[in-house]
């Protein structure tokens, strides 16, 4: 089952490179007819790739200790949710799924109706990068990261999934992202081919959809990410700007520039070669994530460790790089259109574009800082939080800046609703007063806070004067987006200056005080042998506010078999859409008093009502792509 698995993966190998080889060839000679023999490879290449994943699940479901790769993810204690989840738990699985959902991928592109609508001079072009991309990964994982690699004899139990991993955020957070990075690959690829090819169809529309769904994805793993790290003791709060969070975050901000500097190029045929190169940036971010998580080069909480996938990783960007920067500059010369004035709609999505890969630098070049300063000390340190909330807040109220004001200014300069624009800026002015005036004296926060209140009063605005913009979808989807990033930010402002925040000691029926909760210890409840966890201590804390019941809290602290060493902590909160009250166990002490961590996290549930609404919304921007031929 080893050798089957792993010669799964080889043969995927050897057909994508031939394939992509072929592809290449037939494009430079002008044979398109060698199409139908690329695409008929991809399918029978891309089963390998299934064909071996589902061996893998096979054997960790059958906790078959045989796979190294089992033995390191899967204990004989562990449920069964988890074990199934233990495929993209490790190094070798996660790059498995990766390369999977490219394949699958590629096999559900070349059906439709946007892939057909390419010139088969394009379509061979985009096999050529798609085949070698998907080559690259597969190299990887027979070579550097092999998950078929036997141990002789098989043990009789494994050393068992992380405990930090043994969380619902698991089933869902790692296959969004790898959705997204991998999903990325389409319209990356077929830009440059469309670029090489100098196709006449738009590549911006054909893989619109693409591009949009792989931001979802992306967009929806970040944010329960942010949840899943919120709920994880020591994982720093909602965002803790740990290098390995920074590395799903990096290619969210060029993902979403090229989805702004798109609607220019749609619109205006212009920002043509800004977008291949912003589109395939894009792409090679994503590896950059996946260089920065598996190759060692960054200390984090929680990278998957050191391998001999550093350098493949760091070749592989250089040389997308490279490809890109020639096809970009070596293309058929697009036709040019200048932009318009700054102070107009188009002016306003160029400026945003801006600001996110700036903030996209700013981020790479502080969760690479240990590896720059090297140059100049031995003893290199790594940034902490206050570096990046002091240099990409402002960023980030200035996004929601532009956003109050952008909808109400022309597409090509001027105003096209002055009083709109007026309500707006006076909504603007007097909320910022009014939260200044209240005790929100960070100007910052007030700022994001208040601009925050007048996108949100101005899209009202704008749905009650428009009513051609009721009756579109793309506007719900659009602006509904747009007003989930703003519920974020406001949440984000709220919850990150006014944080509450206590570590007390407390004996039975002793009560703390925090913000407008009295939280009382009530009482310590411990079990042992609980399926994979080896003992538990639950604390209840009874919650009131006002002298009314507010809720219970029961954190407890936990200790996992397999993982004796180390103690676990699960938080507990009291929920609210205002103030929600967090508490977590810290320890026990002899005299039968338990520490406490518990803090006051104002608006901090509009972070995932914020980011679920764009995700969920976003789906609205979709289009049905007509078939060739088709008259809509």
């Amino acid at each position: 089952m080893h050798l089957t698995g792993y010669v799964g993966l080889l043969f995927s190998l050897l057909a994508f490179l031939f394939l992509a080889g072929f592809a290449g060839f037939a494009s430079w000679t002008r044979k398109t007819e060698a199409l139908v023999v690329v695409e008929r490879g991809q399918l029978i290449a891309a089963c390998g790739v299934v064909f071996s994943t589902l061996l893998l699940l096979v054997a960790l479901t059958a906790r078959d200790y045989s796979f190294r790769y089992v033995y390191n993810n899967v204990d004989n204690a562990l449920s069964f949710v988890y074990t199934l989840t233990a495929l993209w738990g490790g190094r070798e699985g996660s790059l498995l799924c990766w390369e999977l959902i490219i394949a699958v991928s590629g096999m559900i592109f070349m059906f439709t109706p946007s892939y057909k609508s390419l010139g088969r001079e394009t379509r061979l072009f985009f096999w050529l990068f798609f085949l070698t991309v998907q080559g690259f990964f597969l190299l990887l994982l027979t070579g550097w990261s092999n998950p078929f690699i036997e141990i002789i004899p098989a043990p009789g139990d494994g050393r068992g999934l992380n405990p930090l991993l043994r969380n619902p955020g698991m089933i869902f957070h790692p296959p969004l992202l790898f959705m997204g990075f991998a999903l990325y690959t389409i319209p990356a690829c077929a830009a440059l081919a469309s670029s090489i090819a100098g196709e006449k169809k738009s590549w911006i529309k054909v893989v619109r959809n693409w591009n949009i769904l792989a931001w979802i994805f992306l967009t929806s793993g970040i944010i329960l990410g942010g949840w899943w790290s919120y709920m994880e003791l020591g994982w720093g709060g909602y965002w803790a700007w740990d290098p390995v969070e920074n590395a799903s975050l990096i290619p969210w901000f060029a993902g979403t520039a090229v989805l702004h500097t798109a609607i220019i190029e749609s619109r205006r045929n212009a920002l043509q070669r800004t977008n291949v190169f912003l589109m395939s940036l894009t792409l090679i971010l994503c590896i950059f994530s996946t260089y920065l998580t598996r190759s060692g080069v960054i200390d984090s909480l929680h990278t998957f460790g050191a391998s001999g996938v550093a350098q493949p990783l760091f070749w592989a960007m250089i040389v997308i790089l490279a490809v890109t920067l020639m096809v970009v500059f070596l293309s058929e010369r697009q036709v040019h259109r200048s932009l318009s004035d700054f102070l107009s709609r188009q002016g306003m999505l160029v400026i945003t574009a801006w600001f996110l890969l700036a903030l996209g630098l700013v981020v790479t070049l502080g969760t690479m800082w240990p590896v720059i300063s090297r140059l100049w000390t031995a003893s290199p340190m790594g940034l902490d939080a206050h570096f990046y909330n002091r240099v990409c807040l402002p960023f980030m109220a200035m996004l929601v800046l532009i956003f109050c004001f952008c909808p109400w200014l022309g597409w090509k300069g001027g105003v096209r609703n002055a009083k709109g624009l007026g309500a707006v800026g006076a909504v603007l002015v007097l909320s910022f007063a009014g939260f200044y005036l209240s005790g929100m004296t960070n100007v910052l926060a007030a700022l994001t806070a208040s601009a925050a209140v007048a996108a949100l009063v101005g899209v009202g605005l704008l749905f009650a004067l428009y009513p051609a913009l009721r009756a579109m979808r793309q506007s719900w989807g659009a602006y509904g987006v747009h007003v989930g990033l703003v519920l974020l930010a406001l949440g984000v402002a709220f919850s990150g200056p006014y944080k509450t925040e206590r570590e007390v000691v407390l004996a039975q029926g002793e009560s703390v005080s925090i913000g407008e909760f009295t939280v009382t210890y009530t009482g310590l409840h411990e079990d042992r042998n609980v399926g994979d966890i080896l003992a538990r201590a639950t604390a209840t804390l009874a919650v009131t506010k006002d002298g009314r019941d507010a809720g219970i809290l029961r954190p407890d602290k936990r200790i996992y078999k397999n993982f004796t060493n180390q103690q676990f902590a699960e938080v507990a909160t009291v929920p609210s859409f205002g103030d929600e009250l967090y508490a977590t166990l810290l320890g026990l002490t002899e005299d039968n008093r338990a520490s406490f961590k518990i803090s006051v996290n104002p608006l901090v549930n509009w972070i995932w009502i914020g980011g679920t609404i764009m995700c969920l919304l976003a789906f609205l921007l979709l289009r049905r792509v007509p078939r060739p031929g088709e008259v809509r």
